[in-house]
C-alpha cells in the first residue's frame, strides 16, 4: 500500500484549512497514494476558547469534507484530529479512520492530555478538552492501523496495547511544538517504529497559529527498521511512501523480539524471585 503524510499551518480559519487539507489530500491520492493522514486539529487549530467553540459532531463540516475526499477520490482517509462536540461537557480530541467508500472505520479520542509547559509556554489540554477512554484500531486495505494522537507518543504502553490488537501500522497526527520537536520528534518516532518493528505515519502540523502555536514539521513515514522512507521537511505539503508488509514480515522472522516479548512477567501479581 502506498501512504501518504499531509503537512499543513492550520490557523482559525476553518474554511481556508479545509481548502488546503483537500487539496493536498487530492494531490497525494494523484501520487497513488491509498491511505492518507492529516494532522492533528487539521480543520481548526486554536486556543481552547476557539477550540470549544468551533467543536462539532462526527456530522459536521470537517468529517463531512474528509468523508467525501475519501468517497470521491477512492482512498482510505485518517481525518487526523478534530475537536469533537460532546453532549457530555468537554469536548474531545477526536481521530477518525474514513474508508474509500466514505464510511468510518474508527474513531478515537486522544487518552493522554497534554498538559505541560514548553518553549516557555504553557498548554493545559485538560482544561477544554476531556481525555478518551479506550483504544482502536480499524483496516485500511490489508493492513491494521492503530491510532494515535501526538502527545501519544510519549507513550510506548499505548502503542504495545495496539500491537496487541494486531497494529501493523500507527497513525500520529501531531500539532508536535518546535520546542520540542526539534530534540525528541524524529527519535520518538523512529523508537515506536523499532521496538513494534511496525510503520509509523506521522503527519504534524507545521508553523505558527494564534495565540502561541509554533509546530515543527517535519512529517515523516517511518518503516519497521527505523528508516524514514519519506519527509515533508518544512511548509506545508505531503510526502508518501510504499508501505511493505513482506518487508515487514522479514524484519519480524530475522529479528523476532515481537515474538520474544514476555508480558506475562510485567504484569500486576506475576511472580517474584527472592
Amino acid at each position: 500500500m502506498r501512504a501518504a503524510v499531509v503537512q499543513i499551518n492550520s490557523g482559525t480559519d476553518r474554511s481556508r484549512n479545509v481548502e488546503v487539507a483537500g487539496r493536498l489530500v487530492e494531490a497525494a491520492a494523484s501520487d497513488g497514494a491509498q491511505l492518507v493522514v492529516l494532522p492533528e486539529k487539521w480543520s481548526l487549530l486554536g486556543d481552547g476558547r476557539a477550540l470549544s467553540e468551533g467543536a462539532e459532531g462526527l456530522d459536521g463540516e470537517a468529517i463531512g469534507a474528509a468523508r467525501g475526499w475519501a468517497r470521491d477520490l477512492g482512498v482510505t482517509v485518517l481525518a487526523g484530529s478534530f475537536t469533537e462536540a460532546s453532549p457530555e461537557g468537554l469536548p474531545r480530541n477526536t481521530s477518525v479512520l474514513i474508508s474509500p467508500d466514505g464510511e468510518i472505520v474508527a474513531e478515537y479520542s486522544k487518552i493522554h492530555m497534554f498538559d505541560v509547559e514548553a518553549g516557555g509556554v504553557e498548554y493545559r489540554e485538560s482544561d477544554h478538552e476531556r481525555a478518551g477512554d479506550r483504544l482502536a484500531t480499524g483496516r485500511a486495505g490489508d493492513m491494521e492501523i492503530g491510532l494515535t494522537v501526538c502527545y501519544d507518543l510519549r507513550f510506548p504502553e499505548l502503542f504495545r496495547a495496539l500491537l496487541d490488537r494486531g497494529a501493523e501500522v500507527f497513525t500520529v497526527p501531531s500539532a508536535f511544538t518546535s520546542a520540542t520537536g526539534r530534540d525528541h520528534w524524529e527519535p520518538l518516532i523512529k523508537a515506536r517504529a523499532i521496538e513494534n518493528q511496525a510503520f509509523v505515519l506521522a503527519a504534524n502540523q507545521v508553523g505558527t497559529a494564534a495565540p502561541k502555536y509554533d509546530s515543527w514539521g517535519h512529517s515523516m513515514i517511518v518503516d519497521p527498521w527505523g528508516e524514514i522512507l519519506a519527509q515533508v521537511a518544512s511548509g506545508e505539503g505531503f510526502a508518501c511512501a510504499e508501505l511493505d508488509l513482506a518487508h515487514q514480515a522479514e524484519i519480524r522472522q530475522k529479528l523476532p523480539a515481537v515474538q520474544h516479548r514476555r508480558p506475562e512477567l510485567f504484569t500486576e501479581g506475576a511472580s517474584h524471585g527472592s
